[in-house]
C-alpha cells in the first residue's frame, strides 16, 4: 500500500473498523473509503458488487460483521449465521469481480474447537466440536476463511485472513444484552457505582480464562499484515497471555471505582473454559501489542464515559 492507495474499510464505524481507519489515517493513508449501513447495504450482493466496480478500491479490510456476546449468539442463531455469511460472501466476491489487489478478512477466536489444545494454534481449525453458544458465528467465520483460500487457489487472489482474540476499546458495544464480557462489566460496575449498590452479579463461575487485545493494537496488526503477509493459512492476532474472568472483574471494579462486592451466578453459562491464542507466527514477524490490559480498560472506560448522555 502507498499513501495514495484507495482503501475500503468495511464496517468503518464499528469497534474494529474505526480502529483500522484511525491507524490508516495516522500512518498517512489519504484515500480511505467508508460507507454507512444506510449508504451501502452489505446484505445486498448487487449493491456491494456495484460499489466495488464504481469505487475501485485497491485494498479492502473486511471488518463488517454482526457480532455479540453469549446471550445474543445463543438467542439469534439465524441472524449470526445468515447475515455474516451474506456480508462476507458479498464483499469477498465483489473484491474478486472488481480486481482488488488485496483483501484482509477478519475472523474470530471462536472458530476453534471448544476443547482445542491451548494455546490455540492455527492448525487446530476443524479438529473438534465448536462451543455451542457461538457456533453459528464461528461457522460463518470459518466459511469466510475458506472462501478467501478458495479464491486464492482458483483465481490467484491475494486474499488473507487474520483471527483476532477478544477485543475491546473505543466504539465498543456496551449494551448489557448484546455486548461481550469486558464492556458489559464496565457498564455493570459503572451503573452499580452510580447507584451506590452494594453488589454486582456476574455470569458464571469466574473461572474461564480469556485473552484480551486492545482494538488499536489489532488495527496496527491489520495494517502490518496487509503490507507484510501473503499466505493461504490464516494467522492469529493475540495479546500473548490470559486472565480469569474473576481477575478481569476485579480489575474493572478497581478502575471504575466500585467499592461493593461481586457475586457469581453459577446458573449462567461460562462458555469455553479457556481461549488463549498462539500468536507466535505473528510475533516472529516483528509485531507485538503495545497496550497492556489495565491501560486499555482505562481508555475503554474513558470512551464509555464520553458517550454517556449529559447530566441534567
Amino acid at each position: 500500500m502507498t499513501p495514495e492507495s484507495r482503501i475500503y474499510v468495511a464496517g468503518h464505524r464499528g469497534l474494529v473498523g474505526s480502529a483500522i481507519w484511525r491507524e490508516l489515517a495516522r500512518q498517512g493513508f489519504a484515500n480511505l473509503i467508508g460507507r454507512t449501513r444506510a449508504e451501502l447495504d452489505l446484505l445486498r450482493a448487487e449493491a456491494v458488487e456495484q460499489f466495488c466496480l464504481m469505487e475501485k478500491p485497491e485494498y479492502i479490510f473486511v471488518a463488517a460483521a454482526k457480532v455479540g456476546g453469549i446471550k445474543a449468539n445463543d438467542s439469534e442463531p439465524v441472524n449470526f449465521l445468515y447475515e455474516n455469511l451474506q456480508i462476507q460472501n458479498h464483499l469477498i466476491h465483489g473484491a474478486y469481480k472488481a480486481g482488488v489487489k488485496k483483501l484482509l478478512f477478519l475472523g474470530s477466536s471462536c472458530i476453534y474447537p471448544k476443547m482445542a489444545e491451548q494455546p490455540l494454534k492455527e492448525d487446530s481449525l476443524l479438529t473438534g466440536s465448536l462451543e455451542p453458544t457461538n457456533q453459528w458465528y464461528a461457522i460463518a467465520k470459518i466459511a469466510g476463511i475458506k472462501l478467501c483460500q478458495a479464491y486464492r487457489r482458483q483465481f490467484g487472489c491475494d486474499f488473507i485472513s487474520a483471527m483476532p482474540t477478544n477485543l475491546y476499546g473505543p466504539n465498543d458495544n456496551f449494551d448489557l444484552e448484546t455486548s461481550h464480557v469486558l464492556p458489559a462489566l464496565i457498564r455493570k460496575f459503572h451503573e452499580a457505582k452510580a447507584a451506590k449498590a452494594s453488589m454486582v452479579t456476574c455470569w458464571g463461575t469466574g473461572s474461564p480464562l480469556r485473552e484480551f487485545l486492545y482494538v488499536d493494537d489489532l488495527a496496527r496488526a491489520c495494517v502490518f499484515l496487509m503490507q507484510n503477509y501473503s499466505e493461504e493459512q490464516f494467522i492469529n492476532v493475540g495479546y500473548g497471555h490470559d486472565v480469569t474472568i474473576r481477575e478481569l472483574a476485579g480489575l474493572i471494579r478497581q478502575i471504575v471505582g466500585f467499592r461493593g462486592q461481586i457475586a457469581w451466578d453459577k446458573s449462567r453459562p461460562d462458555g469455553t473454559p479457556r481461549k488463549l491464542m498462539d500468536s507466535s507466527r505473528l510475533f516472529a514477524m516483528g509485531w507485538k501489542p503495545q497496550i497492556d490490559l489495565a491501560t486499555g480498560i482505562r481508555l475503554a472506560y474513558e470512551d464509555f464515559l464520553n458517550k454517556l448522555p449529559p447530566q441534567k
